[in-house]
């Protein structure tokens, strides 16, 4: 079942390139594997997946151990501070930074462990009340100063869009989205670049893709749906 539904999404990743007339070679997935076991996550390394996303802290330091080295992981989910210390030196990619304090602890615990760490902004492009995120109008400043801090390289934006039935109706934020970093990009703030684009799920990456996303963070496309434990 994995091997077939990848072949579907990199089959809908290269027609979406094509249709926005970009090289497929911008585009990269993550595999959102969270509450899916490790058999199922070597499953679709085995068919050629590298990068995988997280939402929980504890999750990503199970499967860090336990999956092969090569393995590049993705914090997507909410990031609380006290947990920024058990995954700054493991992760490619923090995707979820929406606040200064945020930025603030996980430059703390880069210069602790002498490493330097990639992150998005986190936007909140929908303004949504039930949604993480920096409000779009904050996200510049943001950006300023998370860039200001030692340990942290700023990669771009991130937003999670509105769920819905119609993946066309969450084409405006992708576009906002995209306009807003280019907005930033040409401000050339030191230790800022743009070029990272993290948007568009299982529901609606192909029009992410053609709105300029560069990542796209497909969970459900892959594995199926999520199994979460009985309580």
């Amino acid at each position: 079942m994995i091997k077939d539904n990848l072949d579907y999404v990199y089959q809908n990743i290269e027609d979406a390139c094509k249709n926005a007339g970009r090289c497929r070679e911008e585009v990269s997935l993550i595999a959102v594997s969270k509450t899916k076991p490790v058999s199922r996550l070597m499953e679709a390394y085995g068919y050629g997946c590298r990068e995988f996303g997280e939402n929980k802290v504890q999750e990503l330091l199970d499967k860090y151990d336990a999956m092969p080295k090569d393995v590049k992981w993705h914090m997507i989910g909410h990031l609380q501070r006290n947990k920024v210390k058990y995954i700054v030196d493991k992760v490619a990619l923090i995707h979820s930074v929406d606040s200064l304090k945020l930025a603030e602890e996980i430059s703390r615990e880069a210069i602790k462990k002498q490493v330097e760490v990639s992150i998005l902004i986190e936007v909140n492009i929908a303004d949504e009340d039930t949604k993480f995120g920096v409000k779009a109008k904050d996200a510049e400043q943001l950006v300023r100063d998370a860039a200001s801090l030692p340990g942290i390289h700023v990669k771009g934006l991130m937003s999670i869009a509105p769920y819905t039935m119609n993946p066309e109706e969450n084409r405006q934020y992708f576009a906002k989205l995209k306009q807003l970093s280019v907005d930033i990009n040409q401000k050339n703030i030191d230790n800022v670049n743009m070029n990272v684009l993290s948007m568009g799920m299982t529901g609606d990456y192909m029009i992410a893709i053609e709105e300029g996303a560069s990542f796209v963070r497909v969970g459900t496309g892959i594995f199926g749906e999520r199994q979460y434990p009985v309580k």
